[in-house]
């Protein structure tokens, strides 16, 4: 099924693309799809891919969309939507070229426009290769079955959660079906989606603030040591207060925390964490925030890295009481119907702008396995920030 809405995208790319125009707009970014697990592609994935990508140029924010974002979102302003108004995906911007069962993708342009494909290429590749090789999922009525099942779980557990799922999604249908369960029996529980056309479709929250690429640019284009300062100052200066959840460990989070300073800590409202041990993760987190004085129940930690129900069972029981929680369900929720979901990656790899040449971005992640980018400038990074 092709996009039926320009805001069939995860909310942090939108707010990420609103910094960029506001601070960036001479960037130029280069993306690359990276087949985590190793999936072969049957013949002509390739070509339709192509197609399907060539399509998302007709999509075009409606009047309805843009009044909804302007009421939800206040913080994103009236230029920026009427630029969103009249932004188009231009499919010169994507590379795709498939040799035998391996298929590559490639994204350059400016940094403001590309920004966007991310998500929806990710979604349309793991959509179009269940389609193609033909294997069957649960039915409608199972998937909301599964759906209300594990909202009962979370209930009873007591912990809010939100729907996180768009990027390796099974299709559309299913995403729309997940959210439709998730809004008529989840709630009060279920906080919102990621995803915001079907926040709108909805009536829930859009949830999102920014992603690793925020601070990767940051990290190339001022330096590893002082990355994660600067990509919250400007977070902070774009939008005062507001969308105020950090994002820990891009550059892994013992990192992040000698730059988490008191200003920034009592700044944002919380952290979410992406990658490593949850409960380590949560005990740095509420360290942290006593060393600071900060009272940890004042602020919140949102868990986001490959949660089932069993992950966030463990978690809850650990830490209710002792500091905010909330979790980001993904793939569990949108791509739980009897097939196994893909792993799939499409990363910022490279920055330039007028005065500097390409430079290569590297995200230093907590497991040392998912480190992301050219091995040279990883080396440089963990030599630069005194990492083993």
């Amino acid at each position: 099924m092709s996009f039926q809405s320009i805001l069939d995208n995860d909310f942090y790319k939108f707010t990420m693309q609103y910094a960029a125009v506001k601070l960036y707009p001479d960037t130029i970014a280069k993306y690359e799809f990276i087949n985590r697990g190793k999936h072969e592609f049957p013949d002509g994935f390739g070509e339709e891919l192509k197609r399907r990508i060539h399509d998302m140029s007709k999509l075009a924010l409606t009047q309805a969309e843009k009044e909804y974002v302007k009421k939800t979102c206040p913080y994103l302003n009236s230029a920026y939507l009427d630029f969103l108004q009249g932004y188009r995906y231009d499919p010169s911007e994507v590379e795709v070229i498939q040799n035998g069962s391996d298929v590559e993708v490639k994204i350059q342009g400016y940094w403001y426009r590309t920004i966007l494909w991310e998500v929806p290429i990710l979604s349309l590749i793991s959509e179009l290769f269940y389609e193609l090789t033909g294997l069957e999922r649960d039915s409608d009525e199972k998937v909301i079955e599964t759906v209300v099942e594990k909202t009962n779980s979370y209930k009873e557990l007591g912990v809010k959660v939100a729907e996180f799922g768009t990027r390796r999604r099974h299709s559309y249908q299913v995403h729309k079906l997940v959210a439709e369960a998730l809004k008529n029996s989840g709630e009060p529980n279920y906080v919102g989606t990621s995803n915001v056309h079907l926040a709108m479709l909805t009536g829930v929250k859009p949830i999102g603030t920014h992603a690793h690429e925020w601070f990767m640019y940051h990290g190339a284009r001022f330096g590893f040591k002082v990355a994660n300062g600067i990509s919250l100052d400007r977070w902070v200066n774009v939008y005062h207060g507001d969308l105020g959840i950090a994002l820990t460990d891009t550059y892994t989070t013992d990192v992040f925390f000698t730059q988490f300073n008191k200003k920034l800590a009592k700044l944002f409202d919380g952290v979410r964490h992406d990658s490593g041990d949850p409960i380590e993760f949560a005990e740095k987190t509420i360290a942290h925030y006593e060393r600071m004085g900060i009272d940890p129940l004042h602020k919140t930690i949102i868990f986001s890295d490959g949660l089932n129900m069993e992950k966030v069972k463990a978690i809850s029981e650990a830490l209710t009481g002792r500091i905010g929680i909330s979790f980001g369900i993904g793939t569990n929720l949108t791509n739980d119907v009897g097939v196994k979901p893909m792993n799939i990656v499409l990363k910022l790899i490279s920055i330039a702008e007028p005065d500097i040449p390409w430079t290569n971005v590297v995200k230093l992640s907590d497991e040392k396995h998912k480190h992301t980018g050219d091995e040279r400038m990883i080396r440089l990074a963990k030599e630069i920030l005194e990492i083993d």
